[in-house]
């Protein structure tokens, strides 16, 4: 029987609503049997280290499969001149400032310290030279570097091989589609191997509390406590940006009101598009402009979840009581920002992305599922931020083109 994709659509959303609610009383579950049946909580970690292989699995052919059509497809912006390289400014400026505001706030709110993660000290890269970690980043074999699941040189070859697609033009073309396929066939995986995460959630969090003791409740509050004050700070440093531009901030609030609020009901950008689109013409935004603009942000703009990734990434890693040297830090960003491109609308794809991250530099992948089981209490703030910053970045880019903003006032 053939579904309608408006349908498979609601049916893929309620799908994700029930899976949250599940996460959510495994998070519970898992509190309770780590306090209360601590020795049978130490038997159960082996669920959560299945999920974990399951989601390694799928990271090298979730890298290839956005990071090619990513880049190769980029030509869009080549085309349009002007309009391209604003956006990608705009773009990729937010998005560093969402990193710094996430990573800061946990560096400054420590909401990982005294939780007491078990460190993966054998996968952690030994301090080398500069000159050592560039040689490193190069792959000698594809396919080497996808068994070992070494994610800064999957990122390289992927960025190599997108641009020389990009140059390439229509022959590109067959490649780029099988990338895509690739993606989704990987995405749909993705959704499979996460129907085991509340068992995985429960699993990880009843270890941790019977390991940790209280120190696991207060961890996991700070954790959504950072979150939320880091998108909020976002929000504010947004404002400003967007009062200092000429943006009418009043007028843009009560635009994007109702798109807010869907994406915060929803956990679901793609639900608040619509709104968001009206409200931004409203506003003023001119088509030329919101046609061009909007597409591309709702795959390289996700400043909410940019914001979560350095939140989670400096909870993780206190956590495991692992101090990131700076040149680390500066990596794992720039990593964070390679990574974070094109998984707009796929449900539980930063978990795919930390798993990646945290193997790479020797952060405890147990980590992933102490996440999983709070992320519910984040997802609908982190999707909000993630809305306005796709409503943000067409007025900026009218702003920068010298539109007044007030010509579709209603």
């Amino acid at each position: 029987m053939n579904i309608p994709t408006a349908s498979r659509s609601r049916l893929s959303r309620i799908a994700e609503v029930s899976l949250a609610r599940w996460m959510l009383l495994a998070a519970v579950g898992g509190l309770v049997i780590g306090w209360y049946a601590p020795s049978l909580a130490m038997r159960l970690g082996w669920i959560s280290e299945v999920f974990l292989r399951l989601i390694r699995m799928l990271v090298a052919p979730l890298l290839f499969g956005v990071l090619v059509p990513a880049i190769g497809r980029a030509g869009a912006s080549r085309d349009v001149g002007r309009l391209g390289w604003k956006s990608l400014v705009v773009f990729e400026l937010a998005t560093t400032v969402a990193l710094l505001i996430g990573w800061a706030a946990g560096t400054l709110l420590q909401p990982g310290r005294g939780l007491g993660l078990p460190a993966n000290l054998a996968a952690l890269p030994p301090p080398t030279s500069v000159s050592a970690v560039l040689v490193n980043a190069v792959p000698t074999s594809i396919f080497d570097a996808m068994a070992r699941g070494d994610l800064l040189q999957i990122v390289v070859f992927c960025l190599l091989f997108g641009v020389a697609a990009l140059s390439a033009g229509p022959r590109a073309g067959p490649v780029l589609d099988f990338a895509d396929a690739v993606a989704a066939i990987t995405f749909r995986c993705t959704h499979y191997v996460m129907w085991l995460a509340p068992a995985a959630v429960l699993a990880a969090l009843a270890t941790t509390v019977a390991t940790n003791g209280p120190h696991a409740l207060s961890g996991l509050t700070r954790v959504v406590g950072a979150a939320w004050l880091a998108e909020l700070a976002f929000l504010a440093a947004l404002g400003v940006v967007l009062a200092a531009t000429g943006v009418p901030l009043r007028r843009f609030v009560a635009h994007v009101r109702t798109p807010f609020l869907v994406g915060f009901a929803t956990s679901s950008s793609a639900a608040a598009l619509p709104q968001a689109l009206a409200g931004m013409e409203r506003l003023g935004v001119s088509r030329r402009v919101l046609g061009f603009v909007a597409p591309l942000s709702l795959t390289l703009h996700m400043n909410g979840s940019a914001v979560y990734l350095g939140v989670a990434t400096m909870f993780v890693a206190q956590a495991a009581q692992m101090p990131l040297p700076w040149p680390t830090q500066l990596l794992i960003l720039l990593m964070l920002k390679l990574t974070s491109k094109g998984v707009t609308g796929i449900p539980r794809a930063t978990v795919v992305i930390l798993a990646a991250l945290f193997e790479q530099f020797g952060l405890p992948l147990a980590g992933v599922t102490i996440l999983i089981g709070v992320d519910a209490l984040i997802d609908p703030i982190r999707t909000s931020v993630n809305v306005i910053s796709h409503c943000a970045a067409p007025a900026l880019v009218a702003r920068w083109e010298g539109e007044t903003l007030a010509a579709h006032e209603s």
